[in-house]
């Protein structure tokens, strides 16, 4: 049963995220989360920091969940976060201690074009 309840509070933080409800969103983190973003060398501790710095971005964004796995403590989630219409593919992974997220990594990848290489075994992707 604590798969379908972690399971079902990402989907809420996804939800919330997406419509910058910054309260809902930041409910699935416990008050000494971390989360780092590896590319760019930050690491920001602290659930209110987290929150804070995600309410400051000044851009427009939205998120559009791809898919989610998990079981027990680890969690990843992929997703496209788009700023102001312009889409990053994103990594999330989320470890979570007693039912709340203890610490996430996410990874930012930008878009580019097919190569022409591989183009004999590729199809688009939905």
């Amino acid at each position: 049963m604590e798969d379908l309840e972690t399971r079902a509070a990402l989907d809420r933080h996804w939800a919330a995220s997406d419509v910058s409800d910054f309260e809902a969103e930041h409910q699935i983190y416990r008050e000494d989360a971390v989360l780092d973003y590896p590319q760019s060398g930050e690491r920001i501790s602290g659930r209110r920091n987290i929150q804070s710095s995600r309410a400051a971005q000044p851009n427009r964004k939205r998120f559009t969940v791809r898919r989610i796995v998990g079981a027990g403590n680890i969690w990843v989630t992929e997703f496209v976060l788009a700023y102001d219409g312009r889409p990053s593919y994103t990594v999330s992974i989320m470890e979570f201690v007693d039912g709340k997220v203890a610490r996430e990594t996410q990874y930012f990848a930008d878009p580019f074009e097919p190569g022409p290489s591989r183009a004999q075994w590729v199809e688009p992707m939905p």
